[in-house]
This record gives C-alpha cells, sequence and structure tokens, in this order.
C-alpha cells in the first residue's frame, strides 16, 4: 500500500486517492483542426514507462483537488507530489 502525500491533507493512504493517468498530456490548440488520427494520439497514446513517470492524481475521499505524483512504475516509490499549478520538481514537463 503507498503512502500519498496530498499536498492540501498530509500523508494519507492510497485507497483514498484514484490515479487520472499520466500528467502534463496538452490539449491540442486547434482541435477542429486535427485529423483522427492526431485527435486519437491526444486523447488515447501514452508513453507507459517503466520507471519515473508523472502522473494525476484525484483526493477521492478527502479534499478531492487533483495534484500531480512523480513515481517509479517498477518500484512504487514516490519522488515527488506536487499541485497542478506547479512546475514538476527538478525540471520541465
Amino acid at each position: 500500500m503507498l503512502l500519498i502525500d496530498c499536498p492540501w491533507c498530509g500523508p494519507r493512504d492510497e485507497s483514498e486517492f484514484t490515479c487520472g493517468g499520466e500528467a502534463h498530456i496538452r490539449r491540442p490548440p486547434e482541435p477542429d483542426a486535427c485529423s483522427d488520427t492526431e485527435w486519437a494520439d491526444y486523447l488515447f497514446m501514452r508513453s507507459n514507462p517503466k520507471g519515473r513517470h508523472r502522473e494525476q492524481w484525484v483526493h477521492t475521499h478527502g479534499c478531492r483537488r487533483w495534484f500531480n505524483v512523480e513515481r517509479d512504475t517498477a518500484t512504487y516509490v514516490i519522488h515527488s507530489v506536487y499541485r497542478m499549478d506547479e512546475a514538476p520538481p527538478g525540471g520541465e514537463a
């Protein structure tokens, strides 16, 4: 079981949270100009790496706020937690 440090509520059990997928996915600036292939790539294609990965999480059974988590998908170690309005620690998104 993971212990996730909610930026607003502090450390809580993983069962209180829901993962929302990969973080920092940018919506195309002109969706109507996208081809079906480009739109499908935006909606469905994710990197799914083994190792460090940035994800969106929501505190479903708490404050209900969204935030980002950088965690290792192989070891489950959480390296950082940061609010949606903050830059990722150590670099660009």
